[in-house]
């Protein structure tokens, strides 16, 4: 059996054993950040206390290239109020659409930064893009755990198992914890469909092949969604749903569309969309672990934006 296969066929197990035991199943709360149309989520072990931070937000005002933390606050509030222990500040991918707070929550919280050691790929390209000099490290070294495809972790008693899930970026990871997978930029509500392929290193292939993994987890496998964006004629937003209701009813990758027919429509949509309004310095920041690049001789730190480059 591949690599591959037994990572997934692991994580189907937990999940198995979660759903038929409530005890290994985690307690979830969702934030959402309207700005970036963003969902948080601390994850936590009920009988322990030991908790997850999954895809948290900086606020960051582009027009004047300042930052803030009301949205890491509302995630550190909940936290000290529930008397939770931070064990881990969980990044699914490089985000291209908002600023990583993770190194501000672990200034005040603890925990291990983590994300999938296929960041170094995604550090390579826009390391290069930004011409980031020798000076920044391309190696992951700004996360504290690198995770590789099959790799278990825990959160108090809680079982974990991450699963390499490219095809947005090469470096997109779910983290499955319990029966919950927190699947980052690989599919939205079935009523939205899928996210792009056509940032560099993505390839709308492999996102299908990604999803398709994903899909084959056990039906009531609960997944929860790094965006929403309310598809036309939904009031309201909406973040979790079922690798049952994906199977069954998302309006790009539902069972029966083959890969082709989904590369095709993933191609032709990807072609049409505008980059993401923070993408600039989301990206730079983010590759860094969520940290500014270091301040220059007068004391500030400086994003980039390179001209007629992408």
């Amino acid at each position: 059996m591949s690599s591959f296969e037994t990572g997934l066929k692991a994580a189907a197990e937990q999940i198995r054993r979660a759903q038929a035991d409530k005890r290994l199943r985690p307690s979830i709360a969702g934030f959402f950040d309207e700005a970036t149309n963003t969902i948080s989520y601390v994850v936590h072990d009920p009988k322990s206390g030991e908790a997850a931070i999954i895809d948290s937000v900086l606020d960051y005002e582009a027009a004047s290239g300042r930052t803030s933390n009301g949205s890491a606050d509302r995630i550190a509030e909940y936290v000290t109020s529930n008397n939770l222990k931070v064990m881990w500040l969980i990044e699914t991918h490089a985000h291209a659409d908002h600023i990583s707070a993770a190194p501000y929550l672990q200034e005040k919280l603890g925990g291990k930064l983590a994300i999938g050691r296929e960041i170094i790929r995604v550090q390579d390209v826009f390391g290069k893009l930004f011409n980031a000099g020798t000076d920044f490290e391309r190696d992951g070294s700004q996360f504290d755990k690198l995770f590789d495809d099959g790799e278990t972790f825990t959160v108090g008693e809680l079982e974990g198992i991450a699963l390499h899930v490219p095809g947005h970026t090469p470096a997109d990871m779910a983290f499955i914890i319990g029966d919950a997978a927190f699947v980052g930029d690989t599919i939205f509500m079935p009523d939205f469909g899928t996210a792009r392929a056509d940032f560099p290193g993505g390839d709308a292939r492999q996102l299908f092949q990604s999803i398709r993994r994903l899909l084959s987890l056990p039906g009531e496998t609960r997944l929860f969604l790094c965006h929403d964006y309310k598809a036309p004629g939904r009031d309201d937003y909406a973040w979790e749903t079922t690798v049952r209701q994906q199977r069954e009813g998302n309006v790009h990758v539902r069972d029966g569309t083959t890969e082709d027919e989904f590369v095709a429509m993933r191609t032709a949509r990807d072609k049409t969309l505008p980059m993401p309004n923070l993408i600039m310095p989301s990206v730079q920041v983010n590759i860094r672990g969520g940290r500014l690049p270091e301040p220059e001789a007068n004391g500030v730190s400086y994003i980039k934006i390179p001209v007629n480059a992408v």
